[in-house]
């Protein structure tokens, strides 16, 4: 099945994790019938925006005087596991969406699925 851009679906879905949330909502305005484009544009847009708050919140917290340094030691470690998580998660779904899987991550993939088919 072709998506609104004329792309096989699969490859539209995967290209909506290209950019994180930026190519899910495209995907998510242009796209308005196949919900297969849908699922993985919404779940894009939602679990990389949540990547993407936690490293701000990291970053704010870590600037704090006097407890920013301790808490800075303490989440270099966690944050380059989280940016690990950050750039493996993008591969595996794009993979997950060029095979045609409708794999859902926990949470933001059970959101997704229940926004798209309503």
């Amino acid at each position: 099945m072709k998506s609104a851009f004329g792309l096989n679906e699969n490859i539209a879905a995967a290209i909506s994790y290209l950019l994180g949330p930026i190519s899910g909502i495209i995907m998510l305005v242009v796209e308005r019938e196949n919900k297969f484009v849908r699922f993985h544009a919404l779940q894009s847009t939602l679990w990389f925006l949540f990547m993407w708050i936690i490293f701000w919140v990291v970053g704010i917290v870590t600037g704090i005087p006097f407890i920013g340094l301790l808490l800075r030691i303490i989440a270099w470690p966690v944050m380059w596991i989280w940016r690990v998580v950050f750039v493996g998660s993008r591969l595996f779904l794009m993979f997950k969406a060029a095979t045609s899987s409708e794999y859902k991550l926990p949470f933001v993939g059970e959101v997704a699925w229940n926004q798209v088919n309503k």
